[in-house]
Order: structure tokens, then sequence, then C-alpha cells
């Protein structure tokens, strides 16, 4: 690492200049160190060989908190090939799902292996900076793609900033015109249906804070995430619906009956914050502790 490249603004506070890696191992080492707390990606394995036929070796390895495959590919700076490396390693993993599942088995397990989420694998790309192409690119694709900018901050602090995050052709909906017109054609549809009318409410609520969320359904819950999820959904239950958030259940107000620290207790879906919605009301209010979920993700 270099020294720190320090300055002093005009009102006499030192500052620290976000600057590069000196060398792409270094990016890679620090992501996978920290895999989850970053990206929230359990970590699997690091240059991972595709064998001598294929001829390559993928950076990282790993499956998110919806059981969806991951592969995170790095570079220094700008690449224009880092998208193109990572779609490469993509189509090769979907060949060889099976050795995906061996891997998965003896990393974490037997029910982890068998729950992988085959229908939303994703490629995180980290770089030191992206171009409008490369954008363009992941919008057109049909696979779930992240570009993730990340700068160093003194010699420990890495900082990632999501330039732009897809979920694909393929893959469930995003935030968004198109989907909050569908959002309010299957709400009309659903007409008295108690908590599957509140449920299509829900869903557009959840999408309509950015238009960088994508949504993932896996056989226990829907997740809504950014690069993380930020709330997951539980199938509607007769009388009500169960939401888990991202947001600390430390900061927030604990109503009974509506919201409740579930540290700790198991459940289906990630997250801390159980809300417990009953009606358009719970909804409305339940829109801060939203928010505050979104921000963090």
């Amino acid at each position: 690492m270099s020294d720190l490249k320090l300055f002093h603004t005009k009102s006499g506070v030192t500052e620290v200049v976000p600057r590069l890696a000196e060398v792409e191992a270094d990016v890679q080492d620090l992501v996978e160190a920290h895999m989850e707390a970053m990206l929230g990606v359990r970590f699997l394995a690091s240059e991972y060989s595709t064998g001598p036929v294929h001829g390559g070796r993928i950076d990282s390895l790993g499956i998110d908190e919806n059981g969806a495959p991951v592969i995170v590919e790095y570079k220094r700076g700008t690449d224009a090939g880092v998208i193109n490396q990572g779609l490469f390693y993509m189509a090769w993993l979907l060949d060889h799902r099976d050795t995906f599942r061996h891997l998965v088995r003896d990393r974490l397990g037997v029910q982890v292996a068998d729950q992988v989420l085959w229908s939303a694998p994703r490629l995180i790309c980290v770089a030191g900076d992206f171009t409008r192409y490369d954008i363009h690119a992941v919008r057109e694709h049909r696979h779930a793609i992240d570009l993730v900018r990340y700068r160093y901050f003194g010699s420990e602090h890495l900082g990632l900033e999501t330039v732009a995050s897809f979920p694909g052709r393929a893959a469930g909906g995003r935030a968004g015109s198109r989907n909050r017109g569908t959002a309010k054609a299957q709400r009309t549809a659903a007409g008295g249906g108690g908590m599957a009318e509140l449920a299509v409410a829900l869903d557009e609520v959840l999408l309509g804070l950015g238009e960088d969320l994508t949504k993932v359904t896996n056989q226990t819950y829907t997740a809504y995430r950014r690069m993380q999820n930020y709330a997951c959904l539980i199938p509607p239950k007769k009388a009500k619906l169960l939401v888990y958030l991202k947001a600390d259940p430390a900061t927030v107000d604990l109503v009974p009956g509506f919201a409740r620290d579930v540290t700790g207790l198991g459940h289906n879906g990630t997250g801390d914050l159980e809300l417990t919605l009953q009606s358009e009301r719970d909804l409305e209010r339940a829109a801060d502790y939203f928010r505050q979920s979104y921000a963090l993700a």
C-alpha cells in the first residue's frame, strides 16, 4: 500500500483522498475477507479453476442470501473486459451446476446445496470505474449484473458504490413505470381479496423506492434487494403479511403487534426487524421503516 494522500481544505479539516488500489489482488483480498458484510454474499472459493478445457480462474465464487450463485470479478481500474470475462465464467457455471452444488455442500452443508436458486445467478463486477458503454451493456443482458465502484480511504477502509444494478431480462421485477402499472393492474384484479390485495399493494410500495431494486423469489419468501436484501415478504397468511427488514431494530420504534425485534429468532427471509401488516393503514405507517431499511441495503 502507498502512503496516505492527505490534503487540507479551506476550513482546515484534514481529509483522505480516495484512491485506487496498487494492485487488483488488494481489492480481491479485502472483499473476500468481508464479502458477506460488503456484498451480502457468503464466500465459497477464491481463484476457482474452471478446468484445463475451459482454461479459466474465477476470481471469487459465492452464494447470496437468497441462495443464488454469485461470480465476483475484480479490476484495479476501468477495464472494458471485466463484464465479458464474468459472463464467460457465468456460461461455465451454468453448464457445471453439479460442480457448484458440491462446492456449496462442502462449504455450507447439504441443506444450502439443495436450495441453490438457479433462476437468479448473479455477476458482480468490482472495479475502479465503469464506462457508459458498460452500463448500457448490462442493461441489455439476460443475466443479473451489478457494477460496483471501489475506492480506498486510508490504508484499511474500502468504500463500495453501486454504479448500476440490473436483474437481467429473464429475472423478476424492478422498480419503474412498467412495474408500477403492472402492480396496479394486479391490485385491481385482486378486488377485495384481503391479504392478496394488500400483498399487491405492498409489492408496489417496496419496488417503488428506487430504480435500482430487484425482486427475487425463492421457495420460502420474496426478496427485494439492492446490492443486498432490504425487505423479505413471506407468502401471505389469512389475516396478516410478515415482512422482514434490514433496518436495525434498536434504531426504530418497536410497536407491539406491528414491529418487533427478531434478532436470534429463526425465520424465513433476512433481516432482524419484523413488521406485521394487516391493513392499508399498517402499510402507510410502515413507510419510514421501509425507507430506513432501503438506505442500509
